[in-house]
């Protein structure tokens, strides 16, 4: 009888171990044609950096990723080896399947993403207007060419009123959304262009749930270091080097001029170059009367030539400093900068007064405070 017992007790056990159910985990599969051999990574974007946390190799047109697990659903990247292909999805522990081709491996088919589809679904909201923005840039690159400014400057405008139209409808998904872990991705897409209390406000909308995940802690820092640059701020003092290696510290220039400008570009960003010739006109027309130029440039590391020839070509004849370090560049993080070009113009007393100003606005800005002199 005893023995009898014992079997039973064993029996209920291995039953009750078959049906336990399996701890939640990912697994990632599919077919991406033109790319045998090629091993692709699950990367995080930590520091400006990419770090790989899993890895596969194609085989026959064929991968799998398996075993892995997710705390939650978050954006992640899937890239080769020099990360010079790839893809951006919501990596979440279900069964996911990515179908693509190695040449086009951006415009890749994924399913079996809840937080993917979601996401997916937001941006399709937006769609008409990117195209309307596609077709008016190719018209805007010609006129610019052609030196047809009036053109270029109604064009602009229209771009403005687009960018408007894209955030309102992303910023709406957000609010309607707040349970949804596509919603603090867009947020943190949308919060290069807002200020510090909307993006609190939009967190506060968003379900507890949410504010565990890694882009939630990360623009809670991000609105804490915004506050300290805000409008009526002081701006924090800083020390880089010249393009000569002399340290040049910010607030060696505050006070020597009625309005400083400290503006953070790079050599290698489009729109900070397209914005140089304006800055540079301003401040040929208002140098004399108290205005000036501190430059940061956020060039990569080994790259002080491109920086250097850059400020020669665009006869940037002004104050220049950086550490080369790219994203990581201290001021910039200092400054909460995390898109350029990126500017804080400062009275005498190193005061923030305006900050982001570009074009015509920059012009008639500088205008108006000096007029207050």
């Amino acid at each position: 009888m005893k023995k009898l017992l014992l079997f039973s007790v064993i029996a209920a056990f291995l039953a009750a171990c078959s049906t336990t159910p399996k701890e939640p985990h990912y697994t990632l599969k599919g077919k991406i044609k033109g790319a045998d051999s090629t091993q692709f990574y699950l990367s995080r974007r930590t520091a400006g950096k990419f770090v790989k946390f899993d890895s596969a190799t194609v085989v026959k047109g064929e991968f799998t990723f398996t075993g892995g697990k997710v705390n939650f659903p978050e954006m992640v990247y899937f890239l080769t080896k020099d990360n010079r292909n790839g893809l951006t999805f919501f990596l979440e522990n279900s069964d996911i399947t990515i179908d693509g081709s190695l040449d086009t491996l951006y415009k890749a088919k994924i399913t079996g993403s809840k937080a993917q589809h979601e996401y997916d679904s937001a941006k399709a909201l937006i769609e008409p207007i990117e195209k309307k923005y596609s077709a008016l840039y190719e018209i805007y690159q010609a006129a610019q060419k052609a030196g047809r400014k009036s053109t270029t400057d109604s064009i602009e405008k229209v771009f403005d009123d687009l960018q408007k139209e894209s955030s309102g409808i992303q910023k709406e998904f957000i609010k309607n959304s707040p349970k949804s872990y596509a919603s603090p991705t867009l947020l943190k897409m949308l919060s290069y262009e807002m200020e510090a209390d909307e993006i609190e406000s939009l967190i506060k909308g968003l379900d507890t749930t949410l504010q565990k995940t890694l882009v939630v802690k990360d623009l809670i820092a991000h609105i804490a270091v915004m506050k300290t640059v805000a409008i009526g701020q002081k701006a924090p003092d800083f020390t880089l080097d010249d393009p000569d290696g002399k340290p040049v510290p910010l607030f060696s220039k505050v006070g020597k001029t009625k309005l400083l400008l400290v503006d953070f570009w790079a050599s290698w960003c489009g729109p900070c170059r397209h914005e140089n010739p304006n800055v540079v006109k301003v401040w040929k027309e208002f140098h004399k009367m108290g205005f000036d130029v501190f430059s940061v440039s956020l060039d990569r590391p080994g790259d002080k030539d491109g920086w250097t020839n850059a400020i020669k070509n665009d006869q940037l004849t002004w104050t220049h400093v950086s550490d080369l370090k790219y994203w990581d560049c201290s001021a910039a993080k200092l400054y909460a900068v995390n898109a350029i070009p990126s500017n804080f113009l400062l009275d005498k007393n190193g005061i923030i007064i305006a900050k982001n100003v570009t074009g015509d606005k920059l012009r008639d800005k500088v205008k108006e405070e000096l007029s207050k002199k």
